[in-house]
């Protein structure tokens, strides 16, 4: 593990604290600021962080406070409460 994915999953614990007190605009801030380092250094974002954050509008979603999570016949339904963007996870 290099300094740019150490830093990544640092920005992402922060993002998660910083929805479970309320600031969401904070949250954005350090999403977009791992992507950057993401893109920056090639490594991308890994598959766990990519799925908890909303792709329009960058806030790390959090079940019952920032998105809703349905379960339909083989797949998963997540709805972002800020900006109501839906993304469908396929599972078995």
């Amino acid at each position: 593990m290099g300094i740019p994915s150490e830093r990544i999953d640092r920005l992402f614990a922060l993002a998660r604290e910083a929805v479970v007190d309320d600031e969401y605009d904070r949250a954005r801030e350090y999403v977009a600021l791992a992507r950057r380092i993401a893109e920056r250094n090639r490594s991308g974002v890994p598959a766990e962080f990519s799925r908890k954050t909303c792709d329009d509008c960058g806030v790390y979603l959090r079940p019952g406070k920032t998105s809703r999570v349905r379960l339909r016949p083989g797949r998963v339904v997540v709805r972002c409460r800020e900006c109501g963007s839906t993304a469908r996870y396929p599972f078995e």
